[in-house]
């Protein structure tokens, strides 16, 4: 048991913002340690935080370890609800305000169909972003990017230093690209009949 109060058996252990582990994006995590656990661990979102309960007799290799692990589940059980229109316009309005000050206000945000080869889009003079139907089921993190880059062209036209200096913003725009990247070079592979039947 590390002599670190926060450590202390029922004592809330708030982890530092910005990228924590297993990525969270920009919540808190707070690890909450229970006598009463013995060998459970759960997480669940709360506002704007993360609670991972784990047993007080863990370590904290252990417990890095277990944060890592539900953070992974949340992510992989939030990407499988799909936002509908009016919860995709409210989450643009919570990541302009936390990411831009609240300056990108867009008219409509909404799920398109006909968007194959964009993953999003934007037309400033209407205010109006569309994303591509793609995006539903990816993590919540590539959408949040998505939605803060058609935001960000609501400030800013172009791709210019300007326009990625505002996406600098968000902890986990390379991390999203990346993922984006990554899904349209599988979507490129030449298909091998029977190559996973090894």
């Amino acid at each position: 048991m590390s002599a670190d109060p926060l450590h202390r058996a029922g004592t809330p252990r708030r982890l530092p913002a910005g990228e924590p582990p297993g990525g969270a994006g920009a919540r808190a995590i707070e690890v909450r340690r229970s006598t009463r656990r013995r060998r459970t661990v759960s997480a669940y979102r709360e506002g704007d935080r993360t609670i991972v309960l784990i047993p007080a007799r863990m370590s904290e290799a252990e417990e890095k370890r277990w944060v890592d692990v539900m953070l992974g589940k949340l992510e992989a059980q939030e990407s499988k609800r799909v936002l509908g229109d009016t919860e995709l316009a409210e989450r643009a309005q919570r990541l302009s305000a936390q990411y831009f000050e609240g300056r990108a206000r867009p008219g409509s945000v909404r799920w398109v169909t006909n968007q194959n080869t964009r993953w999003g889009s934007c037309t400033p003079a209407e205010g109006s972003i569309r994303l591509s139907h793609r995006l539903q089921g990816m993590p919540e993190y590539v959408v949040d990017y998505v939605l803060l880059h058609e935001l960000a062209h609501l400030l800013v036209p172009g791709h210019g230093p300007d326009f990625w200096r505002l996406l600098e913003a968000y902890p986990r725009t390379e991390r999203a690209r990346g993922y984006l990247e990554g899904v349209v070079a599988a979507d490129r592979l030449p298909h091998v009949p029977g190559a996973r039947e090894r």
